[in-house]
This record gives C-alpha cells, structure tokens and sequence, in this order.
C-alpha cells in the first residue's frame, strides 16, 4: 500500500503501531482526506430525484478506471471490494479516489482463493459460481455496477433483496447441476 502513488488511489501518509492495556499490538494507518464518499454522493442524487449529470458520470466512472487500471499494473493486483463506499470523491474539484484495500490481493495464476468476497452488489458472476480462480476482471464487473448505479440513479443496496434472490437462484441452479453431474 505505501508503495502505491496514483492520483484515484487513496495514499498512506503514515503508519505507526500502538499496544492496549492488554498488549495487543495494533497497526494503525494514516490515510489522506477525502470528505465524501461515492455511496453518498449517489444518494444525494438519489434523494432529491436528480439524475446525476452525465458530465459528472463520465469524470468520476474515467477516473475509477484509471485508478483501477494503475492498481492492475501490479502484476495480478486486484481490489476485490470495488463499490460506491470504497470509491472516494472530493466534491470541490471532482477527484475520486479508490479506498479501503482490506481485500486486495495480488492474485496468482493457479493458486486458488476465495470466492466469497465482493460485496453482493457488485460481485462478478463467476464469484457467484464459486470460482476460486479468477482474474482482475472482477474489479471491472465491480465497476461496471457502479457506472450502471450511476446512470441509472438507483444504488444497488436498495434492492437487496432481488440481488439475494439472484443469488439463491444461482445456487439452487448449481445445486441441480452437480446432482445432473453426479447421476
């Protein structure tokens, strides 16, 4: 993390340990300051009936790429956790910057991982599937949900239970699959 230095990427200005009366070790992380986030920004929208400007879709979804695109440089460096609360806006010049990298991983061809990350929401479809071997492609998924919430001006979260439901069917799907397979 403190090797990363791209403008759509959250940077870390200092980093400390410190220990509880309990001697338990805690590292602790000093980030910049961005005052919103893009969960919020779209609610704003979402709240007072406005669509967002499209000019404003089009600044932020580049700049989410770029970010992206610099974090994928990293030879299988992937967020896994892509989404409106992890995407980061400052609203007087319009910079985004993407946060919160406690799922990221750099991602070995042929080692499995889980498939079990990714916020519902926005969680490519081979996650649902249960893939345990995948590519950076699930951060552009991510992404493309965020463009879609977007422009369309509905947050996914508000839907939940359509996106469990999704969910379900694709298990109960795999289910029958298998036992097909298996007969």
């Amino acid at each position: 993390m403190h090797l990363m230095d791209h403008p759509n990427v959250i940077s870390l200005k200092h980093r400390f340990f410190s220990t509880t009366s309990a001697d338990e070790l805690f590292l602790n992380l000093v980030m910049e300051y961005v005052p919103e986030s893009m969960y919020r920004v779209s609610k704003f929208y979402s709240n007072t009936n406005q669509s967002m400007p499209l000019i404003y879709v089009k600044l932020y979804m580049h700049q989410i790429f770029r970010g992206l695109a610099y974090i994928h440089t990293v030879p299988g460096g992937c967020h896994k956790d892509l989404k409106p609360q992890n995407i980061l806006v400052d609203p007087l010049t319009h910079q985004v910057k993407i946060c919160d990298f406690g799922s990221a991983k750099v991602l070995v061809k042929g080692e499995a991982n889980i498939s079990h990350i990714c916020s519902l929401f926005y969680r490519a479809p081979e996650l649902m599937f249960g893939a345990t071997e995948y590519t950076t492609s699930i951060d552009i998924w991510s992404a493309g949900c965020v463009l879609a919430e977007l422009l369309l001006g509905q947050l996914n979260a508000r839907n939940k239970s359509a996106a469990v439901e999704c969910y379900t069917r694709i298990e109960v799907c795999l289910e029958g699959y298998s036992n097909e397979a298996g007969a």
